[in-house]
């Protein structure tokens, strides 16, 4: 009787651990699939796939929990033609197209109902349905720090980078959906014919 009731035990422990193993692999996957390579930065960040899966998962339930909505067609209509301008501007102005297209992604960020008063927050949210692009805001502001706090060493062609990383990031923001799925893969920053005309 004991020597049965002990294989039971065992048993159910096992089927309870393989349980838990399939639903932790799961959820991991889960978080690969919406985060993509964030997940793979996170992890390498953390240096603990676990301490990262826990930070992925508070990222998404914030997220969830912010009224992020889809941009009027008008709005994106206007969104759009502000963007052309900046970059109409940044041919003969870089530096100063480079601040107003951020600032231009933090009116749209807003109007879309995410947070925009901290740098690392508003990666964290973007992070959330804009996985594919966030890695394009961080390049762009990287950039952009550069610049600023080395009084203005950064070449035009850096500030040309930083212009189509934003890019990259705003056309995925004026996208139609809520930001709470993962989006399309955005576009390479390679070469952009808008912004190739150097300042002399």
């Amino acid at each position: 009787m004991n020597e049965t009731l002990l294989l039971v035990i065992v048993i159910v422990a096992l089927v309870v651990l393989v349980g838990w193993l399939v639903y932790d692999r799961r959820r991991g996957s889960d978080l690969r699939s919406t985060f993509g390579r964030e997940y793979e930065r996170t992890v390498a960040d953390t240096g603990d796939r676990r301490a990262a899966e826990d930070e992925l998962r508070k990222r998404k339930e914030r997220v969830d929990g912010l009224d992020i909505r889809a941009l009027p067609a008008e709005a994106r209509d206007r969104y759009a033609q502000e963007w052309r301008q900046v970059q109409a501007r940044f041919v003969d102005e870089p530096r100063p197209a480079i601040d107003q297209a951020d600032d231009l992604i933090g009116q749209v960020m807003q109007d879309r109902g995410y947070p925009v008063a901290d740098f690392d927050q508003r990666v964290a949210d973007i992070s959330v349905g804009h996985a594919d692009v966030v890695e394009h805001y961080r390049a762009a502001h990287a950039i952009a720090e550069r610049d600023q706090n080395n009084e203005n060493v950064t070449d035009t062609e850096q500030l040309r980078q930083a212009m189509v990383h934003y890019r990259a990031l705003f056309e995925d923001l004026l996208g139609a959906g809520d930001g709470r799925e993962a989006a399309p893969p955005a576009r390479t920053p390679t070469t952009d014919p808008e912004l190739t005309r150097r300042v002399s």
